[in-house]
């Protein structure tokens, strides 16, 4: 099985707020995040709740929080798991224990970035690639979130995984990755992250599962821009 996305860099929370028209957003300086470190992410605003019919709808109604890149399950008994949460396949996210519960609530959200980093082995060794957007605009990354209360302490933690998919048949993708001698070439399960158009946003966030669903696709090919590290 195939790991995914373990380093990206992010833009600050003046870019993200900037590109994204967020409401609120929590103070972020940018740079290079990793597995369990802190890092952003955008999600609709719940301080803006329409008591009817729950979060408000467009760009006004979103916040940027930090949290820690490895969702906190429900179940946690520490913020520090013995197991990885930074990536989540997205065809297990109904089934999951550590992830059925935030999907099922629609605890979706968008993780900015200007690059992530992944590698590729076709040398025979690591080499480093890294992928940014070919137009120059920030990657908003497929995200689900989750907020965890320390049972022994009451401290409120926010975290977030990053979404990826299954990449055997993308061009570009499934260069990626140290393949597997044991599978043949189209099933290898390498994986990729999923990118969330601007104009997808709000469905992103705010539509039911099925809707959301629909958007789980790789980057095209066109819109990326890879180059070694």
């Amino acid at each position: 099985m195939q790991t995914m996305c373990n380093r990206y860099q992010s833009p600050s929370a003046e870019e993200i707020a900037a590109h994204w028209a967020l409401n609120r957003a929590q103070p972020w300086p940018g740079g290079g995040v990793y597995p369990r470190s802190p890092g952003p992410f955008i999600r609709p605003d719940r301080t803006r709740q329409d008591g009817s019919a729950g979060a408000l709808q467009g760009s006004a109604a979103l916040e940027l929080v930090t949290g820690q890149w490895g969702l906190i399950p429900w179940f946690a008994k520490t913020p520090k798991l013995p197991y990885s949460t930074n990536n989540a396949r997205s065809e297990e996210l109904a089934s999951k224990a550590s992830y059925k519960a935030p999907w099922a609530r629609g605890q979706r959200c968008i993780i900015p970035a200007w690059s992530f980093d992944e590698p590729c082995w076709e040398t025979g060794r690591n080499v480093w690639w890294r992928f940014s957007r070919a137009d120059g605009k920030p990657w908003g990354l497929a995200g689900v979130w989750n907020t965890w209360v320390d049972p022994a302490t009451g401290e409120v933690c926010e975290s977030f995984t990053m979404l990826t998919l299954n990449a055997d048949h993308h061009p570009i993708m499934s260069r990626m990755h140290k393949p597997d001698p044991k599978c043949p070439p189209d099933q290898q399960d390498k994986r990729s992250v999923i990118a969330i158009a601007d104009e997808d946003i709000e469905t992103w966030l705010f539509a039911p599962i099925e809707s959301a669903r629909a958007l789980l696709k790789a980057p095209a090919v066109d819109a990326i821009e890879a180059v070694s590290v």
